[in-house]
């Protein structure tokens, strides 16, 4: 893929970049000064669809780098690839995306983290808008841990800071995959030993959201109105003594250095959907509870 890259009368460069096969090719990358009293430069990006060519422009403030991180990423291919799929907005030709505005990143290391766009996306038979404000941050995964101890049955949550909704949050161990094709159970085993120190075995997880129907994507979405997120739901059941139940119960765990302050609690399940608003915990019981009703558990180890 050949992006062409300009700054008003400066040289042109050319960059080249490797993409998923599939993708409308970038036809053109450019910069270009517009008629203002402060003579800003805009920079815009020119993606080719099936239907039509669709501009992607940096909001004020968005640099040259971050602009390029954001066209570039995963994030942003993995929804062109949504929006054009056998079911996708733009499947049966009543819908058109005519611009794209990239309005910020957060970079995690070397990767975009997270990416906020809105797209102009057009109801063809009114002419008007639908909503298109975009929090894109992909695929994440999250473990229903059940321990059963001395007859009782008991989750493992944890409670964490949780600056957009201004409070700490009793949740599902969980974190977010590195990409679109992370590796779903890795991912579930390194989140789970971080947050809480146990150590569980692979051969022991059930895909909760693998008895979903497969019209779903085998994903649940928590808030498609704004986000993309998309998770997998994994179950955990095993068993051990009462001494495990109380050093877990308010053990400090979390990667400080990375600003995860993380405090384990254990909890009866059967009050579980009593005690806690994350989304993901009452979907995995929700899950779980169905699957375990039509007898679609595997039996334990």
């Amino acid at each position: 893929m050949t992006v062409v890259w300009s700054r008003c009368t400066a040289s042109i460069s050319i960059l080249s970049f490797s993409r998923i096969n599939k993708l409308p090719p970038i036809q053109n990358l450019s910069s270009r000064r517009m008629s203002t009293a402060s003579s800003s430069l805009q920079i815009t990006h020119t993606i080719t669809l099936p239907t039509q060519p669709v501009t992607v422009v940096a909001a004020p403030g968005v640099s040259d780098a971050d602009f390029r991180n954001a066209i570039g990423c995963s994030l942003f291919e993995q929804w062109l690839k949504n929006i054009q799929s056998e079911k996708g907005l733009l499947a049966d030709g009543s819908l058109s995306l005519t611009q794209v505005l990239i309005q910020g990143i957060d970079m995690f290391g070397k990767r975009v983290g997270f990416l906020k766009f809105k797209a102009d996306v057009i109801d063809k038979e009114t002419g008007q808008k639908v909503p298109g404000i975009v929090f894109a941050r992909g695929p994440a995964v999250a473990v229903l841990i059940l321990l059963e101890s001395e007859g009782k049955t008991y989750t493992v949550l944890t409670e964490q800071v949780r600056v957009p909704v201004g409070r700490p949050v009793l949740e599902l161990p969980a974190g977010m995959l590195d990409d679109n094709v992370g590796d779903i159970f890795g991912t579930a085993l390194r989140e789970v030993e971080e947050e809480t120190g146990i150590q569980l075995k692979l051969d022991d997880m059930v895909d909760l959201t693998l008895f979903l129907d497969p019209s779903t994507g085998n994903k649940v979405i928590p808030s498609p109105g704004g986000c993309d997120e998309e998770l997998s739901l994994l179950l955990y059941r095993g068993s051990v003594g009462a001494d495990v139940i109380k050093q877990l119960q308010g053990k400090e765990t979390g990667l400080r250095e990375h600003g995860e302050l993380i405090k384990v609690h254990v909890v009866p399940y059967d009050t579980l959907w009593r005690m806690t608003p994350d989304a993901k915990v009452l979907m995995s019981i929700a899950i779980y509870e169905m699957a375990k009703k039509e007898g679609l558990l595997p039996n334990k180890n």
